[in-house]
């Protein structure tokens, strides 16, 4: 095991913890300032991601680098919700599937930075850094 990787573990629990903090303040952000009604995917992706706040950051402040076996699966659902999200926004043969049956379509875009970013695209880089945290601390234990 190396001693940079080691030493590294709270950090990554930080980086870990930000990056939920900040999903979680955008999403906020995007709904209560900009008024964007969520809509039912968005909602899932806000369950597994609020709850990541206070875990990391409980665990950021412990040291606790066991939070992982119960994170890393929040992470893991989250960046497959966000990527069938995205696909629904983005690829025009999925239109037809519509999960989405009351309130907001799922695949309207409130965003569409650069012709590509879009909030999902946005919850599911933020799964996917929390993921690779973890997952740095997990080969830095074994």
């Amino acid at each position: 095991m190396s001693r940079k990787l080691e030493a590294a573990q709270p950090y990554l629990l930080y980086c870990a913890w930000i990056v939920s903090v900040i999903a979680t303040l955008g999403s906020l952000y995007f709904s209560e300032i900009r008024g964007y009604v969520p809509c039912e995917l968005c909602w899932y992706q806000r369950i597994l991601m609020y709850p990541l706040t206070v875990l990391l950051g409980i665990a950021a402040y412990h040291g606790e680098v066991s939070i992982k076996k119960y994170v890393l699966p929040l992470s893991v659902i989250g960046c497959a919700i966000s990527t069938y999200h995205y696909l629904l926004q983005k690829v025009p043969g999925m239109h037809e599937i519509k999960p989405c049956t009351n309130g907001i379509p799922c695949n309207v875009d409130y965003i569409d930075w650069l012709g590509f970013i879009t909030i999902p695209l946005l919850a599911l880089i933020a799964f996917i850094i929390i993921g690779i945290s973890l997952s740095f601390i997990r080969r830095s234990q074994d």
